[in-house]
């Protein structure tokens, strides 16, 4: 038994809240020494949008620890997926980072989050921006039918430190375009990535907040420069990323939506720890 999976088992005595669900793990996949995924069973009776978030727990103390996590898996998927950084004694993640299958995950039931498609105006083109772990809202996205009824083209960036910090979102749109399941998703709609390791890797280059001012970006998908009129726009990433990506766009005429006020872009500064 994991030491996650001794410490809930000596806890099994504390009561679980009204309003915190007590799931299971499903799986565990760990992709570097810094990023690991999960999956684990969902309630039927929980709902969200894409690109939402909760918080979650591990019932490990009479106080557990919750953190805000985006939910990677999309709406109509039967379990939920995080995609999470490893953090050397975070509150949660130092212990997070070592859950197994069969091991006890805590989520409070409420999802919320401003990456949703009612936050946007229509528009033509999606662009999802990220950094790290901040695909994982994407990650719902992209697989949300939703979205393309609502955008003809669907343009997914990451930008992280190392090339193998890049793999969890490679084999997301790989799955993408070869499974059956998720061509009838996309239908005649596309789906474009853009990734580059600022540090090391194959694919070494600039972040995407330069490859957008030199216009590199657009040259390397062959699709044309941002335009406020038809172009929508998601951000999740680090706070300078977040910052950095908010002037770009607003330098050319995006403005922030939310819920009750849709915009031409959106940002979810909800972070884990």
């Amino acid at each position: 038994m994991s030491s996650v999976a001794e410490k809930t088992a000596e806890t099994e005595s504390f009561p679980i809240p009204a309003n915190v669900f007590a799931e299971t793990v499903t799986s565990v996949t760990h992709y570097t020494d810094r990023l690991f995924a999960f999956r684990m069973t969902r309630p039927q009776s929980f709902r969200f949008r894409s690109g939402e978030f909760v918080m979650i727990g591990l019932p490990n103390a009479e106080k557990p620890v919750y953190r805000a996590y985006s939910i990677a898996s999309p709406a109509w998927d039967e379990e939920i997926e995080f995609f999470s950084i490893k953090v050397p004694g975070g509150p949660l993640t130092e212990h997070l980072q070592k859950i197994q299958e069969g091991d006890t995950v805590l989520m409070r039931k409420k999802p919320t989050g401003t990456l949703v498609h009612d936050a946007l105006i229509p528009g033509k083109r999606l662009f999802l921006f990220s950094t790290g772990t901040g695909i994982a809202p994407f990650a719902s996205v992209i697989r949300d039918p939703e979205t393309y009824e609502k955008f003809d083209q669907v343009i997914l960036t990451q930008t992280c430190r190392e090339d193998s910090e890049l793999e969890y979102g490679r084999q997301l749109v790989d799955h993408m375009k070869t499974d059956e399941l998720m061509q009838e998703v996309v239908g005649e709609k596309e789906l474009l990535f853009h990734a580059t390791a600022t540090q090391k890797g194959e694919v070494t280059g600039d972040r995407v907040t330069k490859l957008i001012e030199n216009g590199k970006l657009f040259i390397d998908l062959a699709i044309a420069p941002l335009d406020p009129a038809n172009d929508r726009a998601m951000i999740c990433g680090s706070m300078a990323m977040l910052k950095d990506t908010e002037k770009l766009l607003q330098e050319r005429g995006f403005e922030e939506g939310a819920n009750n006020a849709p915009g031409t872009y959106v940002v979810e500064r909800a972070f884990v720890d």
